[in-house]
């Protein structure tokens, strides 16, 4: 026997539904039928029929005004991985977190999806089809992922089946997809730039990319599914493309794509990452008497250098997850979205200047979460 819909069960809100994802997710769930609220910082588009709050994350007061009749609220708000500012990191994800979920308790809410991340459990060495149950990292790999950690301890304890409050994690990994305003726009800077020319080791490390309506897809497919019987309460789920692409090669595909060279100079990874440490030392050591923030660092190159993939059969099994574009059709999409990125005539830059820069800067402002 089917279970009976709750009436309220199609009114939900998303909080940071103004970012990449969070735009995505709104207009699908509009699409699906649900009654949509946003709540971020600023409102940055319209949609008809979803009404939008600006407001601290911070701000109870302000939360509870939109989780009024809320049954179900989607949290994937969160400062860019890129960012180097810890103090605003612990400030929203993890006390922002904090004061998402006394609201949806003080409101009612029943369900709580938590825009997670993979790397809450990669520490810069290999994962290959790592699954849920890989300990979180002893020593994460950045601010983001150290505050995204324990915002996913935080909202999977709070799943409470006696106080009918339920709550899961999804784990993306390098997602991807029109109107994103990091990876494949910083790739083009850099490629222009002259700074795409060298891989980093044998070019062979395998990577998940996950495209954005993939993630989507795996989000909704968790609020529909998290029920008091079903075992996702308190659970966490890798959501990706399930089609492990070498790094190098999907770089590849997004350059040629829009009109730019392929990197095609290999240099050792061993090497690379010993110089990426030396910086970073030197950097720790002149803290005191400089501030400067590398971009260049050995977890970065780590990023562009390992193995890093994930399973998905936990999802496929618990919520019936499959991928619903595929990555070769995923990356079409996504280099179609961006007619105004592609190669424009640059000055030439010779090849013993291209290495300078490239040596010390390759990779340094693009990560994949």
């Amino acid at each position: 026997m089917a279970t009976r819909i709750r009436p309220s069960s199609k009114r939900c809100a998303v909080i940071g539904g103004s970012g990449f994802l969070g735009r995505h997710l709104v207009e699908r769930l509009v699409e699906k039928g649900y009654s949509v609220a946003v709540f971020d910082i600023s409102q940055r588009y319209q949609v008809p029929g979803v009404t939008f709050h600006q407001g601290d994350l911070c701000d109870k007061q302000a939360l509870l005004k939109v989780l009024k009749d809320v049954s179900l609220v989607f949290h994937c708000a969160s400062p860019s991985p890129a960012c180097d500012d810890r103090q605003l990191f612990w400030k929203v994800n993890v006390e922002g977190t904090r004061t998402v979920i006394q609201a949806c308790q003080e409101a009612g809410v029943q369900k709580l999806i938590l825009t997670s991340s993979a790397s809450v459990v990669f520490e810069g060495t290999d994962i290959k089809n790592g699954k849920e149950d890989l300990p979180y990292a002893k020593r994460p790999i950045d601010y983001y992922t150290e505050t995204k950690i324990h915002q996913e301890k935080v909202v999977l304890e709070a799943c409470s089946k006696e106080k009918d409050f339920l709550t899961v994690a999804i784990r993306p990994h390098g997602i991807f997809g029109p109107r994103d305003p990091q990876l494949v726009p910083i790739l083009v800077d850099t490629a222009r730039k002259g700074k795409m020319k060298f891989i980093i080791g044998d070019g062979t490390n395998l990577v998940d990319f996950t495209y954005v309506e993939n993630v989507v897809h795996g989000h909704i497919l968790a609020a529909e599914h998290l029920k008091a019987d079903s075992p996702l309460c308190g659970k966490a789920y890798h959501i990706t493309n399930d089609e492990p692409i070498r790094f190098w090669d999907f770089m590849s595909q997004v350059l040629i794509g829009l009109g730019y060279d392929a990197p095609r100079y290999h240099l050792p990874y061993s090497l690379v990452y010993g110089i990426a440490m030396l910086l970073w030392m030197i950097t720790c050591l002149l803290r005191p008497l400089v501030n400067i923030k590398p971009t260049f660092t050995p977890m970065r190159v780590a990023l562009a250098g390992t193995h890093h993939y994930y399973s998905c059969w936990r999802a496929k099994q618990d919520m019936g997850y499959q991928p619903v574009v595929k990555l070769q059709e995923a990356i079409a999409r996504t280099v179609a979205s961006y007619p105004h990125l592609r190669k424009e005539e640059l000055p030439f830059l010779g090849q013993s200047e291209a290495f300078c820069i490239s040596f010390g800067c390759v990779f340094s402002e693009i990560r994949v979460d």
